[in-house]
């Protein structure tokens, strides 16, 4: 008997109707539900796209884990520490980082910008070498140190690449200075731009990558750096990494993943994607409740059938699990044939991007960026069909015992 209503019910959702307009609000409700499935699944994947493009972008400046002080600017780390930290199993990037804040001139223009000591081998972690558009990553110390600039402070201060006549000038503060001392206030260095970079409007402006004895010659340090930058096998757990890296290295030392780095960003993602969720939700919503207006029309014209089964022994209970299925399978129909199509149409953009962007030439990308999540055709699925059963629920629950009767 547990399979009877379904029977009846696969049997009223294929079988013509009495009346046209049942079977038009019928395919109506489905090809809304298909509609509003399928426009959910692609929204989502472009929304994923976008998001991947975003945290690739940052993700070639910033590191898998950064090591820094818990208290103060700067820490020192040993040669037994260091090769313990690289014996670390998933570890294959080891930099050592000074950063600091420096006045920059080029000719007549000037720009304070943050400069990043790292070793010449930097690009091979994050690949950065790939986001230079003029020049070549090089990152080299000597008489005459070269760096790679983001492209927002090589285009304040107008720098030109290779200009060995016009270096830029570093000011940078010294901190043994005396009190009123303008003669020693800063310490002045020279470098010459061999390349510039565009990961992020933020970083763009702010980031020049100079060699890191250039930066322990300006500071006056000897050992003594900022923060540590490891970068990871692909497949490294980063928990399990960063536990033992906190026992390794004890409490004096900040430990941050990715998410930590960046944890505001990631955030804001997170919420601008549940926000999409929600008004899509209710779009789909709107959608589904034509199914109200089927059922009821159907459980009008099938009183006489009503009447007939329940003569036949069937309980109230199964005539209303009949019709519940009934709605139930129009948005079965509905939301399987959409994610399908939707999950084609997504697929197609994500292996030949056929749909371009209009602004191409001042992004990293020219076609809509598409990743596939499988986890969203899940929660689509179970969030339409939820919906489903509450708007079959609605002209189901006002069948009385009376079937002769259908209160309205």
């Amino acid at each position: 008997m547990n399979l009877f209503p379904l029977y009846i019910a696969r049997r009223y959702l294929l079988s013509k109707k009495k009346h046209n307009a049942i079977n038009l609000i019928s395919a109506i409700s489905a090809i809304g539900v298909m509609g509003g499935s399928m426009a959910f699944i692609l929204v989502l994947s472009v929304f994923n796209g976008f998001e991947g493009v975003v945290l690739s972008l940052f993700n070639a400046f910033h590191p898998d884990i950064r090591v820094t002080a818990a208290e103060g600017k700067t820490f020192e780390i040993d040669e037994y520490m260091a090769q313990e930290i690289r014996g670390v199993e998933g570890i294959v990037h080891y930099h050592e980082v000074i950063e600091e804040n420096a006045l920059l001139r080029f000719r007549e223009k000037q720009h304070l910008a943050t400069l990043k000591g790292v070793s010449g081998y930097y690009d091979e972690m994050t690949g950065l070498d790939t986001m230079v558009y003029a020049g070549n990553f090089v990152v080299a110390p000597g008489r005459m140190p070269r760096a790679v600039f983001g492209s927002g402070v090589a285009f304040r201060l107008g720098a030109i690449i290779d200009v060995a006549e016009h270096p830029v000038e570093v000011y940078m503060a010294n901190r043994f200075a005396s009190p009123g001392d303008r003669l020693s206030a800063f310490t002045t260095r020279e470098m010459w731009p061999s390349g510039v970079f565009s990961v992020q409007q933020e970083i763009d402006n702010r980031y020049v990558l100079v060699p890191i004895d250039l930066m322990r010659d300006l500071m006056a340090y000897d050992n003594e750096i900022t923060s540590l930058e490891l970068g990871l096998k692909p497949n490294a757990s980063t928990r399990r990494i960063k536990e033992q890296l906190q026992q390794l290295m004890g409490e004096k030392y900040v430990i941050q993943d990715r998410f930590e780095q960046q944890e505001l960003l990631y955030r804001i993602i997170r919420s601008e994607k549940w926000a999409i969720f929600a008004i899509l939700s209710f779009i789909l919503l709107l959608a589904i409740f034509n199914v109200v207006g089927s059922l009821t029309m159907l459980i009008l014209e099938k009183k006489k059938d009503i009447a007939i089964l329940q003569a036949m022994g069937a309980s109230n209970r199964i005539i209303r699990r009949i019709f519940l299925l009934e709605g139930l399978q129009i948005s079965f129909v509905g939301v399987v044939t959409g994610l399908f199509i939707g999950g084609l149409l997504a697929w197609i953009q994500q292996q030949f991007g056929l749909i371009g962007i209009g602004v191409a030439d001042t992004l990293v990308f020219d076609t809509y960026p598409v990743k596939i999540h499988w986890a969203d055709f899940v929660l689509i699925f179970f969030s339409v069909m939820t919906i489903g059963l509450l708007a079959a629920w609605l002209p189901v629950r006002r069948l009385s015992p009376d079937v002769v009767e259908f209160k309205l």
